[in-house]
C-alpha cells in the first residue's frame, strides 16, 4: 500500500490497533517491543532462536544500538536478512546524520521498491527518545500512537501487557518492558524469558 505524501515526508499514522494485521504475516521466533514511557525509551527482545519445532539458541541478540548509540534497533525473521537491513538502516542515518525519520522513510521506500530488498523476510522496530517506527517488507512505516510496539509470534502479547501496565502502573518504561515480555515469554511458545533491554 503506497504511503500518502506529508509536507515533510511520506508518513501513515496508524492506530496501535491495526499493527496486527499490517502484512499479514507470522514471524515465529522472536518477539521485539518498543516501550516510550515518562520520556524513556526501551527496547527488548527475548534470546530464543526457533527451527521448525527446536530450538537452536537461547540467548541470541537481537537488539542494537545504532548511531553513536542514539538509536536502537530489534529485528523479527530471518538472521541473515535481519543483518542486511541493519547494515542498509546504517548507511541510510548516515546519509542523514542520525535523523531517524528520514533514514526510516528511505529506507521503507527502498524495501518497497528494491527487487532484491523485497526478498528479505524480516520487520524492524527502530526508536530514538523521541520517536518510534515499525518497517516492514511491504514498505510500511508505522508510527504507534501511544509510543507501545511490538513484533514476533509473542508481540501481540508484549504489546497488550505493555499497553496496560503504561496506563495502570507507576511502572517506567525500563520496568513495563521486562514485564511485558515476561508475560509474553509465559504464553509464547516462540519467545523465552532471556530478556536483553536497551534504553535510551
Amino acid at each position: 500500500m503506497p504511503m500518502p505524501e506529508t509536507a515533510r515526508h511520506p508518513i501513515r499514522e496508524v492506530p496501535t490497533e491495526a499493527l496486527s494485521r499490517h502484512t499479514g504475516m507470522v514471524i515465529h521466533a522472536t518477539t521485539i517491543l518498543a516501550v516510550r514511557h515518562q520520556d524513556r525509551t526501551c527496547l527488548a527482545g527475548d534470546g530464543q532462536v526457533t527451527f521448525g519445532t527446536t530450538v537452536l539458541k537461547h540467548g541470541a541478540r537481537k537488539i542494537r544500538r545504532l548511531y553513536n548509540e542514539s538509536i536502537l534497533a530489534g529485528f523479527a525473521g530471518s538472521a541473515a536478512d535481519s543483518f542486511a537491513l541493519f547494515s542498509r538502516f546504517e548507511s541510510k542515518l548516515e546519509q542523514y546524520r542520525g535523523n531517524l525519520e528520514r533514514a526510516a522513510v528511505e529506507l521503507a521506500r527502498d524495501w518497497r521498491t528494491d527487487r532484491l530488498l523485497r526478498r528479505l523476510e524480516a520487520m524492524m522496530i527502530v526508536a530514538d527518545r523521541t520517536s518510534t517506527f515499525l518497517l516492514s517488507g511491504t514498505g510500511d512505516l508505522i508510527e504507534p500512537d501511544d509510543g507501545i510496539v511490538a513484533v514476533g509470534s509473542g508481540g501481540p502479547y508484549a504489546m497488550a501487557a505493555a499497553r496496560a501496565l503504561a496506563r495502570h502502573s507507576t511502572l517506567d518504561a525500563r520496568q513495563i518492558a521486562e514485564e511485558a515480555m515476561s508475560i509474553a515469554a509465559d504464553v509464547c511458545i516462540y519467545t523465552n524469558s532471556r530478556i536483553t533491554v536497551e534504553e535510551l
